[in-house]
């Protein structure tokens, strides 16, 4: 299952900065909340409304947002430090 996680997570398009972040607010935003115990379902829906353009990707992501809610809060904590390790990692460039 944690395999499953890093694989989703790496097919997630980052365009990073040095600054921590992926320098698209809306991206970091559904990140912060994909990883987020705290965020239900439907909830993570709303948030991510604006992404998901096609209707039938609804049962992929509620599986998605489901994998996540089935981890302990170790390993999301350790997926947020995989996240930040990508942002400051020295493969993505810096702000200009």
């Amino acid at each position: 299952m944690k395999l499953a996680v890093v694989f989703m997570l790496a097919a997630i398009p980052i365009c990073c900065y040095a600054s921590g972040s992926s320098g698209c607010s809306m991206l970091d935003n559904i990140i912060e909340r994909t990883i987020d115990p705290s965020v239900s379902v439907v909830d993570y829906h709303a948030t991510i409304k604006e992404a998901v353009t096609f209707p039938y990707y609804k049962e992929a992501v509620t599986k998605f947002k489901q994998c996540f809610l089935d981890q302990s809060e170790e390993t999301l904590k350790n997926v947020q430090v995989m996240v930040e390790a990508i942002y400051n990692s020295e493969d993505c460039p810096e702000e200009a």
